[in-house]
């Protein structure tokens, strides 16, 4: 199992399986459910049904992962410099 880059952290949706959260965290399959099981899981899990969801902002709180900030946008006015007249 391959761990997540740094790109596909920042593209999960806003819950993930226990397994995605495993591949984040670089532990196995086993040992994920097995934490999950014991209570003693890094990030708070969503118990639906027998599923367990993982909420991706937790995740990456547990990695130190801060969001990514875009660049502000500029808008069309604002794309030219000034001219020396203005």
């Amino acid at each position: 199992m391959d761990p997540l880059t740094f790109n596909q952290l920042y593209n999960l949706p806003t819950v993930v399986d226990l397994m995605t959260a495993a591949r984040a965290l670089g532990i196995s399959r086993s040992k994920a459910y097995r934490l999950a099981q014991e209570g003693q899981f890094p990030c708070r899990i969503l118990r639906i049904g027998t599923h367990y969801r993982i909420p991706t902002a937790e995740l990456r709180r547990v990695l130190g992962a801060t969001p990514l900030v875009p660049p502000p946008r500029t808008s069309p006015e604002n794309t030219n410099p000034p001219t020396p007249d203005s």
